[in-house]
C-alpha cells in the first residue's frame, strides 16, 4: 500500500485488462482506479473502484486498517467506474454511512437500486464531517464532469480529493509523463465544462492546498502550480504550446501532397512545432487533444459527397462539441468539380466563439498546380507572421505599419531599471508627426515606470489585441514594479534597445526614444521618435470598450452602496473621498461611478 500521509492511505487498483476506456478512448497503459483511506479518532474511505476488482478493493482497505473498520464511505462523484462497490462495501461494513450530495444519492438509486436512506448523510457546499483531529470540508463541482459531484478538502494534511479533477489515463505501475495524457483526458472527458471547471479551480484557490488526489491517476504532491496552470489554461480555452496543428485527410495523396509542403514552409519560416495528424489513421482523442494544445490549426480535407470527408466531420464535430474557440484556423480543400469542403467546414466553426479565419485559403483542383504552391507559400507566412516578426533574421524592423496599430487602446509599455524588467497598462498613446515619426505617451506620475522612463529615455510600447485576456491587466496594471516582478511568468523576447516586449496577445510594438518631456501635473508625456517597429499579426487592437464590454469581470455590486472603479472593478463601500486613489489600478475619482 501507498502512504499519501502519515494518516493517508491508498486503497485503489490498476486496470491492465481494460482497452477503451469508456468504451471509446484507447489506454495502451490501462487505468487506475483511485480509493483512499483517511484516518481520523474516525476513519472514512473516499469513493469505491470498478465493478471488476471489489474483492481486490476491500481486501486493501482490510490490510490497511487491520481490525479498525471504515465509519464512513464518501462518494463524490457516481460513474461507475468509482460507484459499483458501494453494495459491497456496506455489506461488508454495516455500520458505515454513506457521504454524498443529494443528486448522488438519486443517481445511487438509479444505478443500483438502492441509496440506503437509514444510513445517508447528505453534504453540499460548505458542508463539513468531523472526524476527530480532523475535518473534511466539501466543496460542490457540478458538471466536473457529471452534476452530482463533490470534491473534499482535508484540514489536517491540506489534501484535496478532486474527484475527476486532473486526472489521467494510465496506471500507476506504469511511468510516462504526466501532462500528455492528463491533457488527452481533460480534453476527452472533462473538456466542454470549462466554465465549470474555472469556478472549481477559484474555489480551490481560496484553499491551502499541498496534496492532490485525484480519482485517476497519480497522486500530485511536488510542483502543484505547474498542474494548477495547466488546468487554469485548458479550462479557459488559452494556449499551452507555441506552434500549429495541421488536420488532414487524403484520398489519393493530393491533398497529403499539399499537406507536407505547408508543413515545411511552415517549419522554414519559423513555426517552433508544426504537429500533423493524418485523422483517418490516428487516434482521435490525440488529434482532439492538440487541437487544443496549439493555438492555431490548418484543416485539409476533400469534398465529398458534397460535404467533407467523414473523418473530418467528425474531428470538427468532437471540437465543437467541447467548446472549441479562441484559435486560429486556416483551410484547406480538394475538390474535382465543386469543391465545397472549405465552405463546410467554415460553417461547422463559425459559432465556435472567437474563432478567427485566415485571409488566405488553399483551394486544390484534383492535383496540385502552380497556383497552389503560391497559395500554401501565402498561407504559411499568414500563419506565421508573429513568428516571422520575432525572429531576427526574418524580422522587418522598420515596419511602419505598426503605427497604423494605434488607436485609443490599450498597451503595455515596457521598461528597465537597470536591475528589473518592468511594464504597465496605459490608454494614451498618440502618433503625433509622420516626419520624422513622433509617439506621445502619457504615464500617471504616480506609477514606478514614470520615473523609469524618465531616467532610461526609452521604453517599448506593446499594443495589446482583443485576445488578451484579463491576467494581462492584473498583471502589469493592478500592482506595482516598485514590490512586484511582472515578467516573473510572462513569455517575452527583447528588441534591439535591450527591452522586453510581449510573444503573446499584441499585435505589434514600437521601441520609442525620449525626445522631449511634458509636465501635465498628474501625468506626464514622452514625445518619442521610433528606432523599431514590428507587426506581430493581423489581430485587432484592443480598445477601450472592447476591454470594458469583453474582457473586464463585472463586479458583484449586489447588495453593496458605494462606488465602482471602471477600469478595475474595485468597490469601495461608502461616500468616495476627492482624492480617493484605487487601490489596485491607481485611478483617480473620474473613473469610479455610483453603484445604483
Amino acid at each position: 500500500m501507498k502512504n499519501v500521509t502519515d494518516t493517508i492511505f491508498y486503497v485503489g487498483v490498476n486496470d491492465h485488462a481494460v482497452d477503451l476506456f469508456e468504451g471509446q478512448y484507447v489506454v495502451p497503459n490501462g487505468m487506475a482506479y483511485n480509493s483512499y483511506v483517511v484516518k481520523g479518532e474516525k476513519i472514512a474511505v473516499m469513493d469505491t473502484v470498478d465493478a471488476r476488482f471489489g474483492e481486490e478493493w476491500i481486501k486493501n482497505i482490510k490490510k490497511t486498517l487491520g481490525s479498525a473498520t471504515p465509519d464512513y464511505l464518501v462518494v463524490q462523484h457516481m460513474e461507475p467506474d468509482h460507484s459499483s462497490n458501494i453494495g459491497l462495501f456496506m455489506m461488508t461494513y454495516p455500520n458505515a454511512k454513506i457521504v454524498s450530495s443529494a443528486k448522488a444519492f438519486n443517481m445511487m438509486a438509479n444505478f443500483y437500486g438502492n441509496n440506503y436512506p437509514d444510513r445517508q448523510m447528505v453534504v453540499q457546499e460548505g458542508s463539513t464531517l468531523d472526524l476527530g483531529g480532523r475535518t473534511l470540508s466539501f466543496v460542490g463541482a457540478p458538471m466536473v464532469h457529471w452534476p452530482e459531484v463533490i470534491v473534499t478538502y482535508d484540514d489536517k494534511d491540506k489534501v484535496l480529493f478532486s474527484a475527476d479533477g486532473f486526472g489521467k489515463f494510465g496506471a500507476l505501475d506504469v511511468q510516462e509523463d504526466w501532462a500528455c495524457e492528463a491533457r488527452r483526458y481533460y480534453f476527452g472527458i472533462v473538456g466542454k465544462y470549462g466554465g465549470q471547471v474555472q469556478a472549481l479551480l477559484k474555489k480551490a484557490s481560496a484553499l491551502d492546498i499541498k496534496v492532490i488526489c485525484p480519482l485517476h491517476g497519480p497522486v500530485l504532491k511536488e510542483n502543484l502550480a505547474y498542474y494548477l496552470k495547466l488546468y487554469d489554461t485548458w479550462s479557459s480555452y488559452g494556449v499551452e504550446s507555441e506552434g500549429i496543428f495541421i488536420a488532414y485527410t487524403s484520398v489519393y495523396g493530393n491533398t497529403k501532397k499539399a499537406v507536407e509542403l505547408l508543413a515545411q514552409k511552415l517549419k522554414d519560416y519559423g513555426c517552433p512545432k508544426v504537429s500533423v495528424a493524418d485523422l483517418a489513421r490516428e487516434d482521435m482523442a490525440e488529434c482532439v487533444e492538440d487541437a487544443f494544445r496549439y493555438g492555431r490549426l490548418v484543416l485539409a480535407t476533400t469534398t465529398y459527397n458534397a460535404d467533407i470527408f467523414p473523418f473530418m466531420r467528425t474531428f470538427i464535430e468532437h471540437l465543437t462539441e467541447r467548446g472549441y474557440r479562441n484559435r486560429t484556423v486556416a483551410l484547406m480543400e480538394n475538390g474535382s468539380w465543386a469543391p465545397l469542403a472549405a465552405k463546410v467546414m467554415r460553417e461547422m466553426l463559425s459559432k465556435q466563439p472567437n474563432i478567427t479565419f485566415t485571409e488566405n485559403t488553399v483551394k486544390i483542383l484534383s492535383g496540385l498546380k502552380d497556383n497552389n504552391l503560391t497559395e500554401i507559400d501565402a498561407l504559411a507566412k499568414e500563419l506565421c507572421m508573429d513568428y516571422i516578426a520575432l525572429h531576427e533574421e526574418t524580422a522587418n524592423k522598420s515596419d511602419l505599419k505598426a503605427l497604423f496599430k494605434i488607436g485609443y487602446g490599450l498597451y503595455v509599455v515596457t521598461s528597465n531599471d537597470g536591475k528589473k524588467d518592468n511594464g504597465l497598462i496605459v490608454n494614451t498613446v498618440s502618433q503625433v508627426t509622420d516626419n520624422p515619426n513622433r509617439v506621445a505617451v502619457c504615464i500617471n506620475k504616480r506609477n514606478y515606470s514614470h520615473d523609469v522612463i524618465k531616467n532610461t529615455g526609452v521604453m517599448n510600447v506593446n499594443c495589446l489585441s482583443v485576445d488578451a485576456p484579463f491576467s494581462v491587466f492584473e498583471n502589469f496594471g493592478f500592482r506595482s514594479g516598485r514590490d512586484a516582478d511582472k515578467f516573473a511568468e510572462v513569455d517575452f523576447e527583447r528588441s534591439d534597445n535591450g527591452l522586453p516586449f510581449l510573444t503573446h496577445y499584441v499585435n505589434s510594438f514600437i521601441s520609442l526614444k525620449v525626445e522631449k518631456y511634458v509636465d501635465f501635473e498628474s501625468h506626464g508625456m514622452f514625445i518619442c521618435t521610433v528606432t523599431e517597429a514590428r507587426v506581430l499579426s493581423d489581430r485587432e487592437t484592443m480598445t477601450y470598450n472592447y476591454y470594458q464590454a469583453n474582457v473586464k469581470p463585472k463586479p458583484n455590486t449586489e447588495g453593496k452602496k458605494g462606488y465602482v472603479c471602471k477600469v478595475c472593478g474595485y468597490i469601495h463601500e461608502g461616500d468616495l473621498p476627492e482624492d480617493f486613489i484605487c487601490p489596485l489600478c491607481k485611478h483617480g475619482v473620474a473613473d469610479f461611478e455610483e453603484i445604483k
